[in-house]
């Protein structure tokens, strides 16, 4: 699996609080197995009519963020239902990561298991954040996982949190199955003493 040591990408300002999961993959399409076809699912009912033409309107549809990478989220991005296809569809996209003030429970959970980085930044820095890609139309941002930072367009540098294994499962490339197996030989350590110390539990 890819690393996300370094994600460098145009961001995407979501202006937007409250953004919940049948927004970014409608119900209709959570069984539709997980592949390309979820590129067009992002938020798909604010993306195309009912003729499946594309709304003009709608910000991914706007050429400096067709190929957006990373999206600059208001407070409560991903809330509602628990459905993972959510992320897929923003995987599937090319979004590598989404940075917000705050996220719905289940989603932030899922990004993590689905190679999709979630920052959470003060509501004032994101703020700052939306305002400078607005005015840059196509700017880039950066976010270093190594040192937990994200870069804005002024080279001001700002620090997040996240969790040592989630991180080490980002940075490494690896799923949760390769993380856990890294620590197999303690596990096996642990077992046999148990089985020592406890000889009658089968």
């Amino acid at each position: 699996m890819t690393s996300l040591l370094n994600i460098a990408a145009t961001g995407i300002p979501f202006d937007e609080p409250n953004v919940d999961t049948n927004q970014i993959c409608p119900t209709r399409f959570n069984k539709i197995p997980r592949g390309p076809a979820f590129a067009r699912i992002a938020f798909h009912d604010r993306r195309f009519d009912g003729e499946g033409n594309e709304k003009g309107d709608f910000i991914l549809n706007q050429p400096p963020y067709r190929d957006g990478g990373i999206i600059v989220a208001d407070r409560n991005f991903g809330c509602g239902s628990s459905r993972e296809t959510a992320v897929y569809a923003l995987a599937e996209f090319g979004v590598r990561a989404v940075i917000a003030s705050s996220f719905g429970d289940i989603f932030f959970n899922n990004c993590y298991k689905n190679r999709l980085l979630p920052v959470i930044l003060p509501n004032e820095t994101c703020v700052a954040l939306r305002n400078q890609l607005r005015g840059d139309t196509g700017a880039r941002i950066r976010i270093d996982l190594e040192h937990q930072q994200v870069w804005d367009l002024h080279n001001q540098a700002y620090a997040f949190d996240i969790h040592p294994l989630r991180k080490k499962s980002l940075v490494e490339g690896i799923d949760d199955i390769a993380l856990t197996q890294g620590y197999l030989d303690t596990i096996l350590t642990f077992e046999r003493q148990y089985r020592t110390a406890f000889p009658w539990i089968k």
